[in-house]
């Protein structure tokens, strides 16, 4: 057998059995393009819908004293309540981000389609499971924290392998404006996991979970049948080898198990990684700004129900619907961040001028939500937007331009774990914000407030040298230092020829 029938057995072996069935010979580059955006998407709506049960039946486990009919669920149900759901949320949060790092060194080294499989069936098992104390009447408390731990591992593998397969189908040009109208899949995922949550909340609780960890595992089921993470798996050449719209007529070239193209396949360490120029920069200001996103994911819908609107109270279900307007705006924040930055050559300056503009609408949001509920409605999608939009731009756009940095000569097996220590720092972040806010908050949500303020504003704070450097760029006055800082962020903003 020759050396180029081996290869296509061997790139045919790698194909998707749903793709196998359903592709037409006219099916080019573009064409595959599409299909990878819209199933990663899919897979990350699962995934950030799964999480919303938590935040959505946070009032009825734990429910406000004298104000409601609801009994609640021992053992959050006591004085300690609130103070419990935060370690529920730290438990799942701290496990997510320790995985974040061997999740991204495995979706380097093994398949991404099979690896982002397993991960999104078993965090579906789990969760579901979470659900099913409720219907065996379970009020141990380590139960409900070791499912969410379990859970929290197997949702590490999501984003760090969903990133590398979009950096492996496209290249740099316009990655912020792509990458941002693709990360409206966090969103989406918020508003329909918290949509689906709320629907069959009146049927008990346990419903929450079991609902969102049957569709978690139905993503996975749809990731197996189509998701091509590589273009040599199906017959194209490596995207990152030169010229990306060049590559590859179909079924051309590529090489071997070790290398496709000319492109290594081979990962790099954690080590390696962080000595890419900016990943440590933006690793340490996605803690922050991740901080920030995460206690409105996880505790916005509680706030809702324990702050007066208009006058009254709002029910469990309508502080559900009510808290995906923040969400809304997280779509927009996404996508203009991304378009923004693209504009403008400058991720640092994007996402630094989002996060100083978070800290008066965050402000305002807290001083004056309650007035109306337009005014609530209104604010509310404006924070959302300015919140959302740095947390998209950095774990899209800039994990997926470092993980391609020229640094690497060509190595094109750096995405996940580069993704993975940017995301799993930042989410180190976002386990300590609804942490903290489980304690802060039993003495007033102007501490919670407090807080996220002072987040956003270190998160803006450490870009300051990548944005020296944009700046200088600009101006056309570079000094040797101040390329090195430069190259964090001006190469990733340029096609590499």
């Amino acid at each position: 057998m020759s050396r180029q029938q081996q290869q296509c057995d061997s790139r045919r072996g790698k194909i998707p059995p749903g793709i196998l069935l359903i592709r037409g010979k006219d099916w080019n580059l573009h064409t595959y393009r599409y299909m990878v955006l819209f199933i990663t998407f899919i897979a990350y709506v699962c995934y950030h819908a799964s999480r919303k049960g938590t935040g959505i039946v946070k009032s009825v486990l734990c429910p406000v004293p004298n104000r409601t009919k609801i009994h609640g669920w021992s053992p959050f149900n006591g004085p300690e309540g609130t103070s419990k759901l935060g370690e529920i949320d730290v438990a799942f949060l701290a496990c997510y981000s320790l995985g974040m790092y061997v999740a991204g060194h495995l979706g380097d080294t093994l398949d991404l389609r099979l690896f982002l499989t397993v991960g999104m069936m078993g965090s579906g098992v789990f969760v579901g499971l979470f659900g099913m104390g409720y219907f065996w009447n379970v009020h141990e408390f380590w139960f409900f924290l070791v499912m969410q731990m379990v859970a929290g591992l197997f949702q590490a593998t999501g984003w760090p392998s969903v990133v590398a397969v979009i950096g492996n189908w496209f290249g740099k040009r316009k990655r912020g404006l792509i990458m941002g109208v693709w990360n409206a899949h966090t969103s989406v995922g918020n508003i329909s996991g918290s949509l689906l949550a709320a629907s069959v909340l009146d049927y008990g609780w346990g419903w929450c979970f079991v609902v969102l960890g049957g569709v978690m595992v139905f993503g996975g089921v749809v990731v197996y049948l189509f998701l091509a993470a590589y273009p040599e798996d199906v017959g194209f050449s490596s995207i990152n080898q030169g010229d990306e719209e060049a590559q590859g007529g179909k079924d051309g070239g590529g090489g071997g198990e070790g290398e496709s193209g000319g492109v290594s396949r081979k990962s790099i360490g954690l080590v390696e990684a962080c000595m890419i120029p900016g990943v440590i920069t933006f690793a340490l200001c996605l803690f922050f700004a991740k901080l920030v996103a995460y206690t409105f994911l996880y505790w916005l819908p509680f706030y809702l129900t324990q702050t007066e609107i208009g006058g009254k109270y709002i029910s469990v279900k309508s502080a559900g619907n009510l808290s995906t307007m923040f969400d809304v705006g997280g779509i927009v924040g996404g996508i203009l961040a991304g378009h923004i930055s693209d504009r403008l050559n400058a991720r640092a300056i994007t996402a630094a001028s989002f996060l100083f503009a978070a800290i008066p609408s965050m402000f305002l949001y807290r001083s004056y939500g309650s007035v109306s509920m337009n005014a609530n409605i209104a604010l509310m999608m404006v924070t959302g937007l300015l919140v959302n939009g740095p947390y998209a731009l950095i774990t899209t756009a800039v994990s997926a331009d470092l993980g391609t940095h020229s640094s690497l000569k060509g190595n094109s097996r750096a995405l996940a774990t580069v993704t993975a220590i940017i995301d799993g720092t930042g989410s180190v972040g976002a386990a300590l914000g609804p942490l903290l806010t489980g304690f802060i908050s039993t003495k007033g949500w102007n501490g919670v407030f407090t807080m996220l303020i002072v987040g956003a504003f270190i998160a803006g704070l450490l870009l300051t040298p990548l944005i020296i450097a944009e700046i200088t760029e600009r101006t056309g006055k570079p000094s040797e230092q101040q390329n090195l800082e430069a190259s964090a962020s001006q190469p990733l903003l340029e096609e590499e020829r």
